[in-house]
């Protein structure tokens, strides 16, 4: 079981890591029922770009490190990333540290679609559930 969303790009919002508000982080406007609506126009495009800068630079190079570990495997927990880290990186990160990083990988990969979306057709439509 899973949340998605829907609309101009469609996804699957990451179990027990990302928040279905999270659009909102990149400027869209909610409209609620069982879904949070989120509209974007080209005119927010500088906005998800900024949050996507902001992000990366909170991130550390963890974006790349990341998608490295993904790339690796299908599936993941917390041990497997702390294992991974001490394994690759010679470091000692806590689940709270993965948490974080988990949380601001999965928006950072949202905010990637919604520039793309508005790149494409000048615009981008969500409909997540909630």
């Amino acid at each position: 079981m899973g949340r998605y969303y829907t609309g101009d790009i469609e996804g699957k919002f990451w179990f027990a890591v990302q928040s279905s508000n999270a659009p909102a982080r990149f400027g869209a406007q909610e409209c609620e029922p069982n879904y949070i609506n989120y509209y974007f126009d080209e005119e927010q495009l500088q906005e998800v770009n900024e949050e996507l800068i902001k992000i990366h630079i909170n991130m550390e190079g963890n974006i790349e490190r990341l998608d490295d570990f993904f790339a690796q495997t299908n599936g993941y927990n917390t041990e497997m990333i702390i294992d991974w880290y001490k394994k690759e990186y010679k470091e000692t990160i806590n689940e709270e540290e993965v948490r974080d990083m988990l949380v601001e990988y999965a928006d950072y990969g949202l905010g990637k679609e919604i520039a793309e979306c508005i790149k494409e057709t000048g615009q981008c439509s969500i409909n997540a559930e909630i």
